[in-house]
C-alpha cells in the first residue's frame, strides 16, 4: 500500500468523476474474489457499505471478509456507492451492466470497475454513457474461497484497462489493494486472458490428470512425486522458455512416444486426446525453437497425427 494514497481529483480528474479520500464502496458478486477486494478496499480506509451475493458461501464469505456490511440488491448497492465493485462472472457482467443502466441505478461521478480478466471497458459503456467512470481491474491471481485468498492479493499483478486520463485512478486503486497494476490495450484483453486461463486453469487441469495418471500406476502419494518435479519445471519454463523443455518430445523419442499413446488408450483411454494435443503442441513448439531439427520432429507429428484418429500405435 502506497504511504499517501492519491484520490481520483488529485490524479487530475474532471470534476463530474472525482470523488473524496474516502469512498462509499459496494460490491456486487460478494463471491471469491469480490469479498476480498472489498476487504483490501476496507484496509485501504474506505468505506465498504454495502454488497451482493445470492448463494449461502457468498453470504458466508461477506460475513467473515466484510463483517457488519449489508447484503443488498444490486440496484441498492449501486446507490449507496461512490465506487461500484463488479465482481461477477463474465457471461452476466454486460446484462448486470445494461440492466443496471435500464433502470436508472448509475448516476454521473460515480466510479466503476469490473474483475473480469476476459472484458475491457466495452462492457461499461452502457454505464460510461450516464457520466460513470469506467475502469477495467482484473487481478491475475487464482482466488479458491480459502483463507489464503486475502494474502495472495499482495504484491499480485493487475491487468489495467482505461482511458489514458483515468489510468493514474486504475493504478492508486490497484496498490491501496495491495497489487501491482500493468496495462493491458482494450484490444489485446481477450488475448490476454486466453494467455492467463492456458498458463493457470490448464495448469490445474494437468496437475490433476497427472496425479490420477500415477494413482492408477500405484503411487499412493502422487503429489510427493509431482511437487519437485512440476516446481522444477515451472522454474525452467519461466526463466528459460522452451529452451527449459525437456523428456521425449524434446530428445525426438518416437517409441517412447507410442508406448505412451498404446499405454493410455488401453488404460486411461480419456486422457488421450489431452496427451495428443500437448504433445502436438510441444513438438511445434520444440521444432520452432531448434529444439528439434525436422527429420526429429516430423515422425512425432505423423504419430501424433494418427493417433488423433483412433490410430494410437501409428505407422510402425
Amino acid at each position: 500500500m502506497p504511504a499517501a494514497r492519491r484520490t481520483p481529483r488529485a490524479a487530475g480528474l474532471p470534476s463530474a468523476a472525482s470523488a473524496p479520500a474516502r469512498l462509499r464502496v459496494g460490491v456486487i458478486g460478494a463471491g471469491r474474489v469480490g469479498a476480498v477486494l472489498g476487504a483490501a478496499l476496507a484496509a485501504a480506509g474506505h468505506d465498504v457499505v454495502a454488497a451482493s451475493g445470492l448463494s449461502a458461501a457468498s453470504a458466508e464469505r461477506a460475513g467473515r471478509l466484510l463483517p457488519g456490511v449489508p447484503l443488498l440488491p444490486a440496484d441498492e448497492v449501486v446507490a449507496a456507492a461512490d465506487l461500484v465493485v463488479l465482481a461477477v462472472p463474465d457471461d452476466t457482467l454486460a446484462g448486470l451492466v445494461a440492466g443496471l443502466a435500464e433502470t436508472g441505478a448509475w448516476r454521473p461521478g460515480q466510479l466503476a470497475f469490473h474483475t473480469s480478466g476476459a472484458h475491457g471497458l466495452a462492457v461499461l459503456e452502457p454505464a460510461a454513457r450516464i457520466g460513470v467512470l469506467p475502469l477495467a481491474l482484473h487481478p491475475a491471481m487464482t482466488f479458491t474461497g480459502a483463507p489464503e485468498d486475502a494474502e495472495r492479493l499482495t504484491g499480485a499483478p493487475f491487468g489495467v484497462t482505461s482511458a489514458p486520463e483515468y489510468r493514474p485512478v486504475a493504478e492508486t486503486l490497484v496498490l491501496e489493494m495491495g497489487g501491482e497494476p500493468f496495462f493491458v490495450a482494450e484490444a489485446d484483453r481477450r488475448l490476454y486472458h486466453a494467455a492467463l486461463v492456458t498458463g493457470a486453469n490448464h495448469l490445474v487441469t494437468l496437475v490433476a490428470e497427472a496425479a490420477d495418471l500415477l494413482r492408477a500406476a500405484g503411487v499412493g502419494d502422487p503429489s510427493r512425486v509431482l511437487a519437485p518435479l512440476l516446481t522444477a519445471a515451472l522454474d525452467n519454463g519461466l526463466r528459460r522458455g522452451d529452451r527449459g523443455l525437456t523428456g521425449p518430445v524434446s530428445r525426438g523419442d518416437v517409441g517412447t512416444v507410442r508406448d505412451h499413446l498404446e499405454t493410455l488408450a488401453e488404460r486411461a483411454p480419456q486422457s488421450v486426446a489431452a496427451y495428443v494435443a500437448m504433445a502436438t503442441r510441444t513438438t511445434e513448439r520444440a521444432l520452432a525453437a531448434g529444439r528439434l531439427k525436422r527429420h526429429e520432429g516430423a515422425p512425432l507429428l505423423d504419430l501424433l497425427d494418427a493417433a488423433r484418429y483412433g490410430d494410437t500405435a501409428g505407422s510402425r
